[in-house]
């Protein structure tokens, strides 16, 4: 997909902002907007994607390509300015910086910040501080039957990003989420959640066992997360068969999610009548892989993998469920990632 464009989506996203009306004088005012960034990744072509949605309605869609042919989770630092992703084709990490100084809608990056050490199969990034996590689901043994998957945790510097040490566990990976200091990652193939409780503290390479998992009911197999401090919220996403990527898609909002997940004993369960499922066909969700969530506004974004080819979603009240049309809905091929930032 080229992202070359600037849309007015006034009508389609009035529910996303709650907005009055959306004349020029208000786009051409950006003093007075609030401006959601979400960034994504892919692995049709590996570069990154920057939706710039604005509170008059106006999303201005910009690509920025990159090295990589091929990406997965991705991480935007206010604080350096840089967008970072795990490529899977140069199977490491790689920054990019003063993303924000970039007016064009297409331009092409150099890597700025890039990692020592080559990863298997990288797919979600977190970030805590200076350390940067990635979930690897290559097979460690060899043997389909028998789970397992590792963590590859670089520590950032001014140079690049330094491989400080892998943990090999016994759990099938894909994404992942901090809560704190503690980890939390999806069962992959399964319907479960795990946590690894003070995770950074195991500085060295080694073997580590989830702390606790939990079954999240309804959920037939699960693969993106994400979790909203401000509202206490966490979104899991469950991509159904793996042989249906159109439409049996959906994701999961589980609210005072600390309260149900501490409640929860180690192989115990947080019950469907404690989330919040949206799903169906209308959703256009067959392999949704990724999600992120604006509390504050209700909003889910999804990189929805397979309906379609490929594309990025946006739900509005997200909260009340269902089987709901997306509010906004982009075509982006193998979309594999995606990133909430605020300003």
């Amino acid at each position: 997909m080229k992202f070359n464009s600037i849309f007015s989506l006034c009508l389609l996203l009035m529910g996303l902002f709650a907005m009055t009306s959306c004349d020029k004088e208000e786009v051409d005012n950006p003093d007075n907007e609030s401006v959601t960034m979400l960034y994504t990744s892919n692995n049709s072509d590996g570069d990154i994607g920057q939706y710039e949605f604005k509170s008059s309605g106006e999303v201005k869609i910009s690509k920025f390509v990159t090295p990589s042919s091929a990406a997965d989770g991705i991480y935007y630092d206010e604080d350096d300015d840089e967008v970072v992703q795990a490529s899977r084709s140069s199977l490491t990490l790689e920054g990019f910086t003063n993303i924000s100084n970039i007016l064009e809608t297409t331009i092409n990056l150099n890597i700025d910040l890039l990692g020592t050490d080559k990863m298997m199969s990288p797919r979600e990034m977190a970030v805590n501080g200076d350390l940067y996590v990635v979930a690897d689901n290559m097979d460690v043994d060899g043997n389909a039957a028998t789970p397992d998957g590792k963590f590859f945790i670089y520590e950032k510097t001014s140079q690049g990003f330094n491989l400080r040490n892998v943990i090999t566990t016994d759990i099938k990976l894909w994404g992942i989420t901090f809560i704190g200091n503690d980890l939390y990652a999806v069962v992959d193939a399964d319907d479960e959640l795990a946590v690894y409780e003070n995770f950074l503290s195991n500085n060295s390479n080694t073997t580590l066992s989830p702390t606790k998992r939990v079954v999240i009911e309804g959920i037939v197999r699960t693969h993106g997360i994400t979790y909203d401090a401000a509202t206490g919220t966490l979104v899991m996403t469950d991509i159904g068969s793996a042989t249906n990527t159109q439409d049996d898609g959906g994701f999961h909002i589980i609210k005072n999610f600390m309260t149900k997940f501490n409640a929860a004993s180690n192989g115990g369960m947080i019950a469907l009548a404690d989330q919040i499922r949206v799903a169906g066909t209308s959703t256009l969700m067959g392999n949704p892989v990724d999600v992120a969530y604006d509390g504050a506004a209700d909003m889910v974004y999804i990189a929805e993998a397979g309906n379609g080819g490929g594309r990025i979603l946006a739900f509005a009240n997200a909260s009340a469920g269902g089987n709901k049309t997306p509010d906004f809905n982009s075509n982006l091929a193998a979309a594999s990632a995606v990133y909430l930032h605020k300003n």
